[in-house]
This record gives C-alpha cells, structure tokens and sequence, in this order.
C-alpha cells in the first residue's frame, strides 16, 4: 500500500508473490503446494499472530488457482455483504474452472449470525472460504463452520526464518540495495521483532530512513536507538498500542475513571479487538480490584461475555460500564500477592507430606495406613466449622494470603480470626 507520495513500504515490496518466495511455515506451505499439484483446494482458516504471512498466502494460494476471488474484511462488512459476495459468486462459478474463493479478514471478528451465513454456501461448494484470524478458532469460529474448514496454525517466524528474511531484504529490494548494510548482531532486532516479518522489515527500514552514511550497521544499539527515535502513533500491531493499553490499565488501576474512558477511546477509535480490550479488564478485576470488590470480576465476565456476542459498535457501551465501574471501584491485590507468595514457595519448597486426617482413602490399604483418620467434616459442628490441621507439618500459621484494608477483607479478616484465635 503506497502512501500519499507513492512510497510503498519496505514490507509490503517484499510481500511474496509465490510460495517458494514466502517465509517461514515450511509443513504449511508444503501442505498447499501439494494442494495446487493436486488441483486441489478445500476451505481453511489460517491461524496465528501479526505479522506471519497469514493474508498473503492466502492471497497466493488464492492466485495460484486461477479463480475468481471475492475479499470481505470481518471489521466493515455485515450479514448483507456476505449475501451479495455469495449471489455474485453462484452467477459467476460456471465461468470458472471451480468455485469462487472468499476470502475474509480477521474472521472472529464475525458474529454468529455472519458467520451463519456462510455455512450454506460453504457447505454446498459455491465458495471455497479462507478465512484469516489471531483468535483460536475453536472459541471464536461456530462448530458447523470450523468443521467444513481445515486449519492451519501459523506461527512466528524462527530466528532462521527472520534472517533468511533480512537477508532478502537488504540484497534484492531495490533502495535496501543503494546502500551496504553490515549484520554484526540481530539479538535487539530478533527480539523487537518477536517472530513478526512486518515488524522486522520495519526496522529495517527504519535503520534505512536514519541512517545518513553509505553503510548501514544493524547491531543492538543501533536497533534501539533507532526505535527509540521513531516512535509509532497508535495502530494495532505498534509501539503505542502498548503504551496506550498499559496506560489504560494504570489508570483503571489509579482510579482515574476520566483518563480510562479517554485512553479506551483512543484504542476504540484506532480500531482496537474490543475483546483483546475486555480481557485486559477481567485480567484487571482479579489482580488489582480482587476481594475488595468480589463482583468486579463477575460483571468483567460479564462484559467479555456481551462483547463477543453483539460485537461493535454496541461492545463500546458496555465496555465503557465496566471501565468506569472498575476504576471507580475500592482496589486490592492481596490475592494477586497471595498467590504469588505460595507460588514462590512451592518453588523452592517442592514437597511436603499433606497431613494424614486430609489425605484421601479410596482404598481399604489407605484406611489402614491412617489415611483420612481424624479427619472432622465441617458441617457437622456449630458454625459449620472445626479446628484441624490443614497445613503440612512445619507450615502451621505460616501466611500466604495478607488481608488488606477495604471494608469486604476487614469483615473476612474479623470473621477468620474469630474462628481459629484461642480469644
């Protein structure tokens, strides 16, 4: 895609235009080839992150076909699109050698109703789907269409992969090569890159634009330095999308409601997965509000229920609910911490016999072992409680879980030491 000035970017001069040009995902793409030997094409999902080829081998086992191809993108399109892609493609299959392929960007994002709609033509072989997601398929994909679909998980690019990429680049792009370029290290550039081709095309790119001598020295410190220099506006696989996202959570947690509508805007606004937003809030109803206010983390669940259901722009309303509830809400972490502090314990403290009154005796051999002996059912006493020991032997009152001040840990903490203190 060029820019206003007819510049297009590094990345997308290095889109592949055949399968023996595409990077990486070696078992998939033999998979395919094997599949235009044979004539051969079924409907499949491609599934994996940004940035791993996931639309254009799409796109080239689509060309590779020689069909009529229709592309609809999952975010702008609705149940009528999908309708009118269908007609047009049972008028015009007879003038080609097989059914007319549809290929639909980011597919989860397709409620049950689109992707309804697309179950009769699928199954009838008046189109032959391609669909491309982040999304595990098996959550966001109805049953009766993932089951006339294969899949096929992408993942990130090898260090192999992303190298064999650079080297590409700089070799036989036609501006990479007016200057010469020295690889003295990658791990910056791997890591910044995160098995991402696109990022890592960028930074290369990037070095390119900054770089005013004729020789260009990829190393860590110029890596960063050049990232640190060229801060991205916000888009869904850059540099401020996790800025604009941490900045969101720190203010739900700050209890700043005003700034956390503001920050959900601007992921909105940019085109955000409402749903990658809604995690972020269920995430943050356990860690950072937990059992100062226990409902937080039903009303998240909630929330995340709604939004993959009605989709946008409604999903907009509830999370802007949920948003200002949790950051106006009373905050604790202690079961955050509480489970951390065991965690770290067991690690480095890996067994200790659980005590016999709890152990489990499904066998007469057990019994006799004392296995369960003494052990008191709790309903069975005043307050449906009794003392025992629960702790492994040399564990007794050692504490994990630190109530904090907030009026629902108070009225556990009261009602806890009024059971085990001897007062």
């Amino acid at each position: 895609m060029m820019d206003e000035n007819g510049y297009m970017p590094l990345a997308e001069r290095m889109r592949p235009q055949t399968l023996d040009e595409y990077a990486g995902q070696k078992g998939v793409v033999s998979t395919f080839k094997l599949f235009i030997e044979q004539k051969r094409l079924p409907s499949f999902i491609l599934w994996g992150p940004p940035g791993v080829g996931k639309t254009t081998l799409a796109h080239i086992v689509a060309k590779a076909f020689s069909r009529e191809v229709y592309s609809l993108s999952a975010v702008s399109c609705g149940v009528k699109d999908v309708r009118d892609v269908i007609e047009k493609a049972k008028q015009c299959s007879m003038a080609f050698s097989g059914a007319p392929i549809l290929f639909i960007d980011e597919i989860h994002r397709f409620n049950k109703s689109q992707q309804d709609s697309l179950l009769a033509a699928v199954e009838k072989g008046t189109i032959v789907l391609i669909g491309a997601t982040t999304e595990n398929p098996s959550f966001e994909v109805i049953s009766p269409l993932l089951s006339r679909a294969n899949v096929y998980q992408l993942q990130p690019l090898s260090e192999d992969d992303m190298m064999e990429l650079a080297n590409r680049a700089i070799s036989t792009d036609r501006f990479m090569k007016l200057k010469k370029f020295e690889i003295e290290s990658t791990n910056a550039l791997f890591r910044y890159s995160a098995g991402d081709g696109r990022k890592l095309l960028n930074i290369i790119e990037t070095l390119f634009s900054l770089t005013n001598e004729n020789t260009i020295i990829i190393n860590d410190e110029n890596v960063t330095k050049a990232l640190q220099q060229n801060c991205i506006r916000y888009d869904k696989d850059g540099e401020e999308h996790y800025d604009v996202i941490s900045a969101f959570i720190k203010s739900v947690r700050g209890s700043d409601p005003q700034a956390a509508i503001y920050y959900l805007a601007r992921m909105l606004a940019a085109g955000e997965e409402p749903r990658f937003i809604a995690r972020r809030l269920a995430i943050l109803a356990s860690e950072d509000i937990g059992l100062a206010n226990p409902n937080a983390v039903l009303l998240a669940n909630a929330c995340f229920n709604i939004v993959h259901t009605i989709g946008m722009p409604e999903a907009r309303i509830t999370l802007s609910e949920l948003t200002i509830y949790l950051a106006s809400s009373p905050k604790s972490n202690s079961a955050y911490m509480a489970i951390n502090n065991a965690l770290n314990f067991v690690s480095q403290d890996k067994y200790r016999p659980v005590p016999l009154n709890i152990r489990n005796a499904p066998t007469s051999l057990m019994k006799e072992m004392g296995y369960g002996k003494g052990y008191k059912y709790s309903h069975d006493y005043e307050g449906h409680f009794v003392r025992q020991q629960f702790m492994p032997e040399g564990l007794e009152g050692h504490e994990f879980w630190i109530p904090q001040d907030n009026p629902t840990e108070n009225s556990l903490k009261e009602r806890l030491n009024r059971l085990w203190n001897d007062n």
